[in-house]
C-alpha cells in the first residue's frame, strides 16, 4: 500500500502513526483509482501529518485537497 512505503520513506513513526497514516488512506482512496493517484493522495496525507495535523477527522479533510504551493 502506497502510505505505507511513503511513512517509511519519510522517516521513523510509531506504529500507532502508520495506523492512523492506513486508516486515512482507506477513508480517502477510492476502488479503481490509478497507482499514481494513489501515490499522490499518500503523499499529499504524509505531507499533511508532517506538517503537524494529527486529527484523524481534520487529517481526512485537508487531504481530499491538492496541496498548496
Amino acid at each position: 500500500m502506497p502510505i505505507y512505503r511513503k511513512a517509511k520513506e519519510a522517516g521513523v513513526f510509531n506504529p500507532s502513526d502508520v495506523a492512523l497514516l492506513g486508516r486515512v488512506f482507506d477513508r480517502l482512496k477510492i476502488e479503481g483509482q490509478s497507482e499514481q493517484r494513489r501515490e499522490a493522495l499518500a503523499s499529499r496525507i504524509l505531507a499533511n501529518y508532517l506538517a503537524g495535523i494529527t486529527d484523524e477527522d481534520e487529517l481526512v479533510s485537508v487531504s481530499k485537497l491538492p496541496l498548496g504551493r
